[in-house]
């Protein structure tokens, strides 16, 4: 029945518990074809590479934001990424994935609903009225900012999620994604992010973008420090200062993930993450003893 309901055979709603994502709800909007999404398992999350190989969003300050009009943002070769609207950071990462996930259930073009406190849960962020505020910002940003992202043949204009309305009384939201974001997607245009990790990197802002983007990499090529320093989209200034920090990212990202990370003499980031499946497998071990 709950298949049923998510490819769009009824138009009752469905609780999301119903595939292992409890406390959401999501039901058919006024699209008479919702673009489906790839159906990825819970543990991970769903991103297009586009959007995690470059600076869109980045290692920004705390303090006020700038509002941006239509900045090309860093990428790799192949991806154009222009933004206009705030800059946005690796907390509007998360809550952007985060809204992806639950729209893969039942297709871009529905609107999904959630509480507050499930929501802030699942991002691993605390249901105090400090983080309740930051969550009703974040979906602001996201939805004031529209992008121009061109993917090699893979192209899409517009906001980052439509919008939605809140019950600040019941904590309740509902949200509309934009159905054209599909197409970043494509058959192979996208990432699996182990979510777990991700979360495991929380608080740390640059380790969190270079494992989006050595995710999207079976086998990373070598990359300037400088390099990596313009695609996180670094405010750092200084290139020395920015070393020393990604020096101290890529060891928690190592530990994270069982990623061989280094900075060899020639100022080169290699990544070697044929090392992971041992780390796994010792890391099962000990779990099992």
């Amino acid at each position: 029945m709950a298949l049923a309901k998510l490819r769009g055979q009824s138009k009752e709603p469905v609780e999301l518990s119903e595939l292992g994502a409890p406390g959401a709800l999501v039901e058919s909007a006024s699209f008479d074809t919702p673009e489906q999404l790839p159906l990825w398992p819970e543990p991970v999350r769903g991103v297009p590479n586009s959007v995690l190989r470059s600076a869109l969003f980045g290692i920004v300050q705390r303090g006020r934001r700038a509002f941006q009009q239509r900045v090309k943002k860093a990428s790799v070769d192949g991806v154009l990424i222009i933004h206009t609207g705030p800059t946005l950071d690796q907390g509007d990462l998360d809550v952007w994935e985060q809204t992806l996930h639950l729209a893969r259930i039942s297709g871009l073009g529905t609107r999904i609903q959630f509480s507050a406190n499930g929501f802030l849960k699942a991002i691993d962020r605390s249901t105090g009225g400090k983080d309740a505020d930051w969550l009703k910002g974040a979906f602001a940003r996201l939805a004031s900012s529209v992008v121009e992202i061109q993917d090699n043949k893979k192209s899409y204009f517009g906001p980052m999620l439509i919008g939605g309305a809140r019950n600040d009384e019941s904590g309740r939201y509902v949200i509309e994604m934009n159905p054209p974001i599909v197409k970043l997607f494509g058959a192979d245009g996208w990432s699996k992010i182990e979510f777990a990790e991700r979360r495991a990197l929380r608080k740390q802002p640059l380790a969190q973008w270079l494992h989006g983007f050595y995710s999207t990499h079976a086998r990373p090529f070598a990359f300037k420090v400088e390099t990596i320093s313009r695609l996180s989209g670094s405010e750092n200034q200084s290139l020395k200062s920015f070393k020393q920090e990604l020096s101290e990212a890529l060891l928690k990202l190592s530990e994270i993930t069982g990623w061989t990370c280094d900075i060899d003499d020639a100022d080169l980031v290699r990544i070697d993450k044929r090392t992971a499946k041992k780390f796994a497998n010792k890391v099962q071990k000990l779990s099992t003893k």
